[in-house]
């Protein structure tokens, strides 16, 4: 994985600005130690840390172009350049011509950094999706520190340490930190498709793409099934490039397609990869047999043991450079190494096809919640809520409960009914934070941020669409990118994302919302588009995930329990978690439901967890 970091400050002796950026980098590459290319200029340096097919640096006069990722150009003039002189040399052209919109002809996976010492400018760019992050902290009237990690970041002798109390309830909210806000109080991080533009004590941030949904267009399926499949071998070809590639299986619609095209692409088996356990309601080893079955992969497996996730829980908390409480991080690392052992050079990864073609649960739930605003509003507001909602909520025949609790969840308005059965906000936040972390927080941004996000794409009129929007944030760039990014990065595996290539983004786009979400089908046109290639039971099988069964593994397995204790006893000195709550979540919740109260066990652990290995001095 590696990256890119660099700065641009006052003035430091030439050798003092060395060290500063070899201790950078070196946070870059302690996973997977590929190799770097370094420019240092009096008040300015830039090093990109990765393979050299996704490495590309510039230095000329004081102008400094460092790319990472996998990166290309739809535009032919540039991509000619390109094709003569070198992605950064190109794109140092495109910048001097063009500024910020020289990042809008840009297509992939990737980090753009450009910096001119002698004008004192900084230009910082990510691609549409987010697909890797880039953190950076204002210097002041002297500049900006910047990189695709935070640790690298906080090397720097002017880097600002302080933790963000904010970060801290938006983590165990979301069970991540999203961006534009990082753990950290002085830094920020690039939302997806924006640049930020750094010049005379200056910052600028804005987006240099927009995306857009095209809700009128109607074609033949059998054409929009002929493109769909045609881009998708592209986009595995242009992936994989001649590289040793696998890709995980876990049994998937996408998963599954991702095994299918890299067989047809490559010409030999894929090598597809598996996570099971032994616990009951968790395992879909059975549906990854099928496709491996189907399309004749090289196909590995492996069972994660609560031993396991006992040995690995401090490697994972090492390689987050934020808290994050995705568990399922933990079973993608378990692929990343079996592909690592069997070297290879690639992972592709199946994230971004629900988000962009209507796959999870929550898109037909919420679906069924808005039929309820077609019935006739005095109706519905003076008659039926009023009385639905006075009924008592645990009592009476089961139909009227129902009743019950779909009216009031239907009342509440989009965004926020997706968040009625958030963790925390179930626990409440004055049980769980302590009173002098409450004194310094605001309980209602994660409600405002979901807000400004929903409303980001007010110019979508279907409801799927805006969903998918909110959940390109929020789920992907938040979330699973950084889950299987860093995870394979643990591992010394690169991951790519087909899905998400820009050509299938836009076909996405323009295809109607009805093809996404028909009535309560998920993926209505993905599914019918790979009838006869995905196997029938792999179409037709229930959404499951990648979850991890940590909250049923604690009930039976002592030293998986002893860590979660101990950890969470640890966590008290810090002063952010009452006390009382933790004791209770161990000794009444857990025992009550172990899948639902494990989760904020989980999310405490790596919170303590993250703090030992990153941040060991206390709130």
């Amino acid at each position: 994985m590696s990256g890119i970091c660099g700065w641009l400050g006052a003035d430091h002796l030439a050798i003092e600005n060395q060290q500063i950026i070899d201790r950078m980098t070196g946070s870059l590459i302690r996973f997977d130690s590929n190799p770097v290319q370094t420019a240092v200029q009096g008040n300015a340096a830039l090093s990109v840390a990765a393979k050299t097919s996704h490495s590309h640096l510039y230095e000329k006069e004081g102008l400094l172009v460092g790319i990472w990722g996998r990166i290309k150009s739809r535009n032919t003039d540039l991509q000619t350049a390109i094709d003569a002189r070198g992605m950064a040399a190109a794109l140092a052209d495109q910048w001097k011509q063009k500024g910020r919109q020289a990042f809008s002809e840009l297509a992939g996976e990737f980090v753009c950094c450009i910096v001119d010492s002698h004008a004192r400018e900084v230009a910082l760019a990510i691609d549409p999706l987010g697909t890797h992050v880039l953190y950076y902290q204002s210097l002041g009237d002297d500049g900006i520190l910047f990189g695709t990690s935070a640790d690298a970041l906080l090397t720097h002798p002017r880097a600002n340490t302080e933790i963000n109390p904010q970060g801290l309830l938006n983590y165990l909210y979301f069970h991540m930190i999203p961006g534009p806000d990082t753990i950290y109080l002085a830094q920020k991080r690039l939302l997806p498709g924006e640049y930020l533009h750094f010049h005379d004590g200056h910052t600028e941030i804005g987006r240099y793409t927009q995306i857009r949904f095209d809700e009128d267009i109607k074609r033949p399926f059998p054409e929009l099934q002929q493109e769909f499949l045609s881009l998708l071998r592209k986009s595995v070809s242009e992936a994989v490039q001649g590289q040793k590639a696998g890709t995980f299986l876990s049994g998937g619609t996408d998963s599954s397609t991702l095994a299918g095209i890299l067989t047809e692409v490559t010409g030999e088996p894929a090598k597809t990869y598996s996570i099971g356990f032994e616990a009951t309601g968790y395992d879909e080893m059975h549906y990854a047999r099928i496709a491996a079955r189907h399309f004749a992969t090289d196909h590995h497996e492996y069972y994660v043991t609560p031993d396991d996730v006992v040995e690995t829980i401090p490697l994972i908390a090492s390689v987050f450079d934020q808290p994050f409480g995705n568990a399922s991080a933990l079973p993608a690392y378990y692929c990343g190494r079996m592909a690592r052992n069997d070297g290879l050079d690639l992972l592709l990864g199946g994230d971004g096809g629900d988000e962009l073609f209507g796959g999870n649960v929550r898109y037909a739930k919420q679906y069924i919640f808005s039929l309820y605003d077609k019935i006739p509003a005095p109706l519905r507001n003076y008659l039926l809520s009023p009385f639905i909602l006075s009924l008592p909520e645990n009592k009476g025949p089961k139909l009227l409960r129902k009743a019950r609790s779909y009216v009031a969840q239907a009342t509440v308005p989009m965004p926020h009914r997706m968040e009625t059965y958030n963790l925390l906000a179930h626990y409440g936040f004055e049980t769980v934070f302590s009173p002098e972390l409450l004194a310094k927080i605001d309980t209602a941004q994660p409600a405002l941020l979901i807000e400004r996000t929903y409303q980001d794409v007010s110019h979508a009129r279907s409801l799927i669409n805006r969903m998918l929007a909110f959940d390109w944030k929020f789920t992907l760039a938040d979330n699973d990118f950084p889950k299987v990014v860093q995870a394979c990065h643990l591992a010394g595996m690169e991951v790519a994302f087909p899905f998400v290539n820009d050509e299938i983004l836009a076909f996405s786009l323009a295809l109607p919302p009805e093809q996404k979400l028909k009535g309560t089908q998920l993926r209505y046109f993905f599914k019918q588009a790979l009838r006869g290639f995905l196997p029938d039971e792999i179409i037709t099988k229930q959404k499951q995930g990648f979850g991890l069964p940590f909250g049923v593994w604690l009930q039976t397995h002592r030293p998986l329990r002893e860590i979660a204790a101990d950890s969470l006893s640890d966590l008290k000195s810090r002063n952010i978690i009452r006390t009382d709550f933790i004791d209770q979540l161990l000794d009444q919740h857990l025992h009550e439901h172990a899948s639902y109260h494990g989760t904020m066990v989980w999310l405490l652990m790596m919170l303590e967890y993250w703090f030992k290995q990153h941040h060991p001095i206390k709130v």
